[in-house]
């Protein structure tokens, strides 16, 4: 083979991988295409200064990455609001009209996978970006570049940005599933799970063989001269990027039911899963004049399916023990297939809801699943019993370490802190930057260190060695140093911090630094009526901290001779300002820490609150402000964005 030959070879192979991925349309057998593929192989280990990058050998990932760098979209990355019916159409219809009533729409799939950006300039991949925030993703480049619907080069030459959808199709998921049972891995819970977690493997070879999906469903950063969004879409897919199963132009509220309820029936035919269809307005100019909220655009909207419905059996009831020592208890039930992902197990909440329910073990049930939403049960069929039903108690002990648990109202709590069920989640929140804030200690090190047996509670924490930690898969001097480093630099912390990290259920990062500054050091030795006196703490939030205390005295005693926390420096009577004596809440992403801001208000004499009431008086909002931004306007409570903020502080 001559280089001219090679440039042809790898043409046709091209050619045949874009009939076969993207079309669906094969127009060559495997044997011939792999004969070709492998000669193309030799020539280019016998010449690699002529490799093009557009060769299919370039798309097997063979570097493995020690991890994703973070990468900024050109333009932002917007999420959806979502509608779930008719009404919900029509009121979102009604809103685009008064924007501008000449509009027509388009319609395609709500793709069920993993949001991804592409940058393509002079024609060539350059990067491939996760979503993340919307604004920052991670780059996985070459991981993208393993996924066959994803063109290597493309025809336009101009920066672009193409949007779309990463996923995995019904069949392949099944496969994945059975080939991970047969090697005792656990299956994955669903495609779009799948799909997500393939994406962003470190070993690019991994992504390759999961047989991802590219479908793209819009651009960011373009020079397209397009007037409808249909029309620049059509010239996205003669780019080389698969067509979606089903899209459409529609006029008005009638059209686009009727695709809406087409694509419902016919969803089940599809190779991906779907979730919902997407309804944009097609007119490129009056999406400009429309804009976005500060969450959403106006001109786009999701239809979301409905939830669906399953009637099953409930075999048995579990005991689940979570951080704070919650005890929830999780229905088992016989597997049940739900849009493509089995269900074996159902919420139940906490066990007056299993009273209220009257739910017995044996039970027929409904379950309900919509989306990523665990499954609830919501139904139980009573006229179905046969009188072999069992009702189920509440539990007086601990499933795990044997406690007498504390019943709380609607909880059901253990509240030994050495409880092996709650060590590794409290040591992970121990470790988190609203708590000691210990870098290197996440979920996974401190699972590796629990299963490895060198920690069983938050105290281990600080008899960890290097000699320890260096017999550890991964860990290497420099690593076992940084670790080791981190712990050590939690010591001497602010009190409040301290607190919190003990993980008191009801006791946050507010009550935590009130009762730091109320109490200092003497935080451990107080009564009920001396919390009470404490602005916002109210009875329940006194009972499980006093109740913690008398169950882990010696304990916290310890930590605190390890620690050494540093009691709070008294506040001075902050000056007439704004701010002082007024009801804060922060929500979005700012250009400082969120923390650094609540500490200057804070220092105001503001009282900054996690959520909106009709009693906040003010809710300062930055990038991707969420519900509690939408909470404050239906309330009437003023908002200002962080500029105005500023303004104000000046």
């Amino acid at each position: 083979m001559n280089k001219q030959e090679y440039k042809q070879a790898v043409e046709k192979l091209n050619l045949w991988a874009y009939h076969y991925y993207v079309l669906d349309d094969p127009i060559m057998t495997d044997e011939v295409y792999d004969k070709l593929y492998k000669e193309v192989e030799q020539y280019e280990e016998a010449h690699p200064e002529d490799i093009l990058k557009n060769s299919p050998t370039q798309r097997v990932g063979d570097v493995v990455s020690e991890g994703f760098a973070k990468e900024p979209h050109l333009s932002r990355m917007w999420s959806l609001e979502d509608i779930f019916d008719a009404d919900g159409l029509k009121k979102w219809l009604e809103k685009v009209y008064r924007l501008d009533s000449h509009v027509t729409f388009y319609c395609e799939p709500k793709y069920d996978g993993a949001s991804l950006n592409l940058v393509y300039e002079n024609g060539e991949l350059q990067k491939g970006i996760t979503r993340g925030d919307g604004t920052v993703g991670e780059r996985i480049t070459q991981n993208v570049k393993t996924i066959h619907t994803v063109p290597l080069s493309i025809e336009h030459k101009e920066l672009i940005e193409i949007r779309g959808e990463v996923v995995i199709f019904k069949d392949e998921f099944d496969k994945i599933n059975k080939e991970r049972l047969k090697k005792g891995e656990p299956p994955f819970a669903n495609p779009r799970n799948a799909a997500a977690g393939s994406l962003r493997q470190l070993d690019p070879s991994i992504t390759a063989a999961r047989n991802l999906v590219f479908l793209p469903y819009g651009v960011g950063v373009n020079t397209l001269p397009h007037k409808l969004l249909n029309d620049k879409m059509s010239y996205i897919y003669e780019l080389g990027f698969r067509k979606p199963p089903l899209r459409a132009i529609t006029k008005g509220y009638d059209e686009i039911e009727a695709i809406y309820e087409r694509m419902k029936e016919e969803r089940e035919s599809y190779s991906m899963m779907l979730d919902g269809m997407v309804v944009k307005v097609n007119e490129i100019a009056a999406q400009i004049d429309m804009g976005y909220t500060v969450k959403v655009p106006r001109w786009a909207v999701a239809y979301k399916f409905p939830a669906v419905e399953k009637i099953t059996r409930l075999k048995n009831i579990i005991l689940q023990v979570g951080r704070t020592g919650v005890v929830t208890p999780v229905a088992v039930v016989e597997p049940t297939e739900i849009e493509g992902a089995v269900v074996e197990r159902a919420t139940l909440h906490n066990f007056d809801e299993i009273e209220r329910m009257d739910i017995r073990i044996g039970d027929q049930v409904i379950i309900l699943r919509s989306g990523d939403v665990i499954p609830k049960i919501v139904k139980v069929l009573t006229q179905e019993r046969d009188g072999s039903e069992v009702k189920i108690e509440r539990p007086t002990h601990c499933p795990v370490c044997g406690s007498e648990l504390l019943q709380e109202e609607v909880l059901i709590k253990c509240q030994n802190l050495k409880c092996e069920a709650r060590v590794v989640n409290s040591i992970i929140y121990f470790a988190s930057k609203q708590c000691l804030n210990i870098d290197g200690l996440g979920n996974k090190i401190v699972e590796q260190l629990f299963n490895a047996g060198l920690v069983r509670s938050v105290l281990d924490l600080f008899s960890l060695t290097q000699e320890k930690l260096l017999e550890l898969e991964g860990f290497k001097e420099k690593k076992a140093q940084n670790l080791l480093r981190s712990i050590e630099n939690a010591k001497g912390c602010e009190l409040w911090r301290f607190i919190n990290a003990l993980g008191i259920e009801h006791i946050g990062e507010v009550a935590s630094k009130r009762i730091a500054e109320a109490f200092g050091l003497e935080y451990i030795h107080q009564n009920k009526e001396q919390l009470l006196t404490i602005e916002g703490i109210g009875d329940e939030m006194a009972e499980s901290y006093l109740e913690f205390m008398r169950v882990n005295e010696e304990t916290v005693v310890k930590l605190q001779e390890i620690l050494r926390p540093v009691e709070p420096k008294k506040r001075e009577e902050a000056q007439d300002n704004p701010f002082k004596g007024k009801r804060i809440v922060l929500t979005g992403t700012m250009s400082e820490p969120r923390p650094v801001i609540k500490e200057k208000l804070e220092d105001l004499g503001a009282k900054v609150s996690g959520s909106v009431s009709k009693k906040t008086d003010y809710v300062i909002y930055g990038e991707d402000a969420g519900s509690k931004y939408d909470k404050a306007i239906s309330l009437g409570v003023k908002t200002l964005t962080e500029d105005e903020l500023k303004e104000l502080l000046q």
